[in-house]
């Protein structure tokens, strides 16, 4: 009996020791981009967008990002007045992984040491998938971030209290037939609950496609940039 546990709690050592080493070494690519005016040797900061894209752009081919959302924006707008950072999820992972959400994190910080960031104006955003990661990683940084826009995605209403101090401005469509609009009214009202400062727009008779009026709205760009976090350092 010991000999049969002890066998069985080995393979599960093992299993675990190889799925973290292979995340471990997985490398997460990224596409960058800066304001036409920025210069590596000057001394202005700049803001920075975190956006986390959807389940369908997953894989090894940074041209998929510009098929929606931040990249896409960014594509046909070179006066884009954001350094943005898109990070693109390998095929066999998900952004609501925690091991993911940690790899994502640790390029960031890497990147904001690197580069003429703002500590004061990091913003955060995601669609669906995205969206979900978004509202996870929100909730374990919010000293990390001053502002927020998750998009069709879901959180856990149990971390609301994380997040109450952070503004954030949420986006659904009504007629969602992959994520339902519940996902994100549940964070909203656990949030509002709390007296936070949150936003809620949701589109009538719209479907799961909800980042596209969002990102083409100028006015979420004002939003963000309203909005400073003071840091420490």
């Amino acid at each position: 009996m010991h000999y049969h546990l002890n066998k069985f709690l080995l393979l599960i050592f093992v299993l675990q020791f190889f799925i973290q080493g292979c995340t471990k070494n997985i490398e997460i690519k990224k596409l960058v981009s800066y304001p036409k005016s920025y210069e590596k040797k000057s001394n202005k900061k700049w803001p920075l967008i975190l956006f986390l894209h959807g389940i369908g752009e997953r894989g090894n081919n940074l041209e998929l990002l510009k098929l929606h959302g931040i990249p896409k924006i960014i594509d046909s707008n070179k006066e884009f007045p954001f350094i943005t950072v898109s990070p693109q999820c390998p095929l066999e992972f998900d952004w609501r992984e925690n091991k993911m959400q940690d790899k994502v994190i640790s390029m960031l910080e890497n990147f904001i040491k690197n580069n003429n960031v703002d500590k004061e104006r990091i913003y955060i955003t995601g669609l669906s998938m995205g969206g979900y990661g978004t509202w996870s990683i929100l909730s374990k940084h919010p000293k990390l971030f001053a502002a927020a826009i998750p998009i069709c995605g879901g959180g856990n209403p149990a971390k609301a209290l994380k997040l109450k101090d952070i503004p954030i401005w949420t986006f659904h469509g009504e007629d969602d037939d992959v994520i339902p609009v519940i996902e994100t009214i549940n964070m909203v009202d656990a949030i509002n609950n709390l007296n936070g400062n949150i936003k809620f727009t949701m589109y009538p008779n719209t479907k799961h496609d909800s980042w596209t009026e969002t990102y083409n709205n100028k006015d979420i760009y004002s939003w963000l940039l309203s909005h400073i976090r003071k840091t420490e350092d």
